[in-house]
């Protein structure tokens, strides 16, 4: 059986990739099943040159296509903040209630019509021998009020979408991945690397 390697250690993603590409013939894993899996320094400014450091520095250490993802929340209100320091806005210890909790506070003397926001996404393919490659994927939304939903993870219980009448966390994982910034950079790739899958 072959596997695909994920450089991340977000469960919530892990399951994402799962539910998309895992089938008989392909497993996939992340760095949370590999011995001693390094943390990548995120020293980039964008997400791209985030995700590529990460696919490239495992790919290097394992010599085996790796695919790593930087995504996060992009607010109109905070100038583009907290975006690449998504996930650890509140602290190092990336934690996302307190993460929710600070851009809820930030957010809070800020009206319905300034709360603008979108979930920007980069995969980053890296294989043995071959250029690197980024997908891209966007979703547009806003700040809710307060948390709502019990799906998803991350910022998605306050993330808004006025098309559906509900955050992102009170969509099925089936409807989060049609419109999701993830689904539409999965597509992406899906697309460009058939053989991978």
């Amino acid at each position: 059986m072959r596997k695909l390697l994920i450089a991340t250690k977000n469960e919530g993603k892990v399951r994402e990739f799962k539910r998309r590409f895992e089938s008989e013939e392909l497993t996939v894993i992340s760095l949370l099943d590999l011995e001693e899996a390094p943390d990548v320094a995120e020293t980039g400014h964008t997400f791209a040159e985030n995700a590529v450091l990460k696919a490239e520095a495992i790919m290097k250490l394992t010599n085996q296509p790796v695919i790593a993802d930087d995504s996060g929340l992009v607010i109109d209100a905070l100038d583009g903040d907290p975006g690449v320091y998504s996930a650890r806005y509140a602290g190092l210890d990336k934690n996302d209630e307190a993460n929710m909790d600070k851009v809820l506070e930030e957010l809070k003397n800020v009206p319905e019509e300034d709360r603008g926001a979108s979930f920007q996404c980069i995969l980053a393919v890296a294989i043995p021998g071959q250029n690197t490659e980024v997908f891209s994927g966007s979703c547009k939304g806003a700040i809710a009020f307060e948390r709502s939903g019990n799906y998803g993870f991350g910022y998605d219980p306050i993330f808004y979408l006025p098309s559906y009448g509900k955050t992102m966390a009170e969509l099925s994982p089936e409807e989060k991945n049609a419109i999701s910034h993830r689904g539409q950079a999965l597509d992406r790739l899906e697309k460009g690397f058939k053989d991978l899958f």
